[in-house]
């Protein structure tokens, strides 16, 4: 049995099981499909906690990705800071939307990160991705319904109320 956890326990805990999907291997034609993990952990915990899981918490989140992935430096952090920035923006608008909508919504962010890591990619020469690396924001707006349940019933086992 779970014990109860403050926001940052919980929030934190579900990250680091978005770190650890990220971190798994895949086969290299399966790559190109992975979703975005720790984006859609991101953008739930913006959803349901907007006043305490915002733009910092995003761009701390996106450096320690970057450290994970080895990339830049910085750009997995602006990636998530951008998301999170919308998310918490219209955080009223996409919760009232049914599941379906939001997938729509979730998987649009994820291609704007996505585009923007290919763009920083492409721009510096490190690598070069073509358009089948968006394709992981179709896979992210598939799973994005069983992460909503799992982990909004995780939320709602775990973290004590504040008030």
């Amino acid at each position: 049995m779970i014990s109860r956890l403050n926001w940052f326990g919980a929030s934190g805990l579900s990250l680091l099981v978005a770190f650890i999907l990220t971190a798994v291997p895949l086969p290299d034609w399966m790559e190109v499909w992975r979703p975005e993990w720790v984006v859609v952990t991101m953008v739930y915990w913006c959803l349901a906690m907007p006043e305490r899981v915002g733009v910092f918490v995003a761009w701390g989140v996106g450096l320690l990705l970057d450290v994970l992935q080895g990339s830049i430096l910085g750009q997995h952090a602006l990636g998530l800071a951008t998301v999170a920035y919308l998310a918490v923006l219209y955080h009223q608008r996409i919760r009232v939307f049914p599941l379906v909508q939001q997938s729509l919504v979730v998987g649009s962010m994820v291609f704007v990160y996505l585009g923007g890591t290919a763009l920083i990619y492409n721009l510096l020469g490190s690598r070069h991705y073509g358009l089948d690396y968006l394709l992981g924001a179709i896979t992210s707006a598939c799973i994005w319904p069983w992460v909503y349940v799992v982990l909004r019933d995780f939320r709602r086992k775990t973290v004590t109320s504040t008030r």
